[in-house]
């Protein structure tokens, strides 16, 4: 093999290389996407007031209020936030336990925000 073929041989399996090299540290790193649920609370009731996730798998709440200022408390995870109409109200959370979990209203608003409340259900 003549020297011109030895270098392009190399440079080529060099290149092949780092490349592979990349590709398994991307993969390795890389951060899940999240998944996007979004809720809408109004009337004294979550929509949905059912949510089925994964346990380790990423999620974004995006909760909006189509009337009046609301709360949304998730105790179990630790998660709260206020839910003022005309605005998006971001929860980010990662389950990390299976279960059946309550969220509420936690801001009161009216007769029937006792039962303002719906399940998160997280699954293996």
């Amino acid at each position: 093999m003549n020297h011109k073929k030895r270098i392009l041989l190399t440079g080529v399996l060099l290149a092949s290389a780092v490349v592979s090299g990349l590709l398994t540290y991307t993969r390795a790193n890389a951060v899940p996407v999240e998944r996007v649920i979004h809720i809408t609370a109004k009337n004294f009731q979550f929509s949905p007031d059912s949510i089925t996730l994964k346990k380790g798998e990423p999620v974004v709440f995006e909760i909006s209020s189509g009337d009046r200022k609301h709360g949304f408390s998730l105790r179990a995870f630790g998660v709260r936030t206020d839910v003022l109409p005309g605005k998006v109200s971001r929860i980010r959370l990662t389950p990390d336990k299976t279960g059946k979990f309550t969220f509420s209203c936690d801001v009161f608003c009216g007769d029937g925000h006792e039962e303002m409340t719906g399940t998160v259900i997280v699954t293996e």
